[in-house]
């Protein structure tokens, strides 16, 4: 059976994860929280772009395919992104896909078939409500003073607008 560890222990553990950052302790708390959601949310996003592009079928299925695996792979590359700076303002991140489950937004899709045109219909809502969470997140940063979260997420919404215009466009009727 493990011991628990005392609070000697726990309090030495907790040092050895401090960063120094100017951000208050209001501040860290807040954008850790935030900024961890915004992670969960972007790994969901990630998993549910790749799960489309897995599960694509008809006319248009290479190009489809080719732009879902596009778009998957950006999401991804800004993982890292994200959980560095909450590292860097001295937060801890995301631990396991459980902790990801507990705090996303992003709805999953585990139907056994939908049709390509729902996909991009409900990746380009997605990548939206994306956007909105992010501008939530800069405003919290406007508000802490932290301009490198705030120019950070600035990118990142650029990003993700420029998703959803393409899903947009890919679905449009012609």
């Amino acid at each position: 059976m493990a011991k628990k560890p005392t609070e000697e222990v726990r309090a030495r553990k907790k040092a050895a994860l401090a960063t120094p950052t100017d951000l208050g302790s209001n501040a860290i708390r807040d954008l850790e929280g935030a900024l961890n959601a915004i992670l969960a949310d972007t790994y969901a996003l990630y998993l549910k772009t790749k799960n489309f592009h897995w599960h694509m079928s008809g006319p248009h299925f290479r190009d489809y395919h080719l732009l879902l695996d596009e778009q998957a792979a950006e999401i991804l590359a800004t993982t890292d992104d994200i959980a560095e700076r909450v590292r860097k303002i001295g937060g801890t991140t995301l631990r396991s896909i459980g902790h990801i489950s507990r705090l996303q937004r992003v709805k999953d899709n585990n139907a056994d078939f939908v049709t390509p045109q729902d996909m991009l219909a409900e990746l380009r809502e997605d990548n939206r409500d994306h956007v909105k969470r992010l501008r939530e997140v800069h405003d919290l940063a406007d508000e802490h003073e932290d301009v490198a979260t705030a120019s950070l997420i600035e990118n990142w919404i650029d990003e993700t607008e420029k998703r959803a215009w393409f899903l947009f466009e890919t679905s449009r009727g012609g």
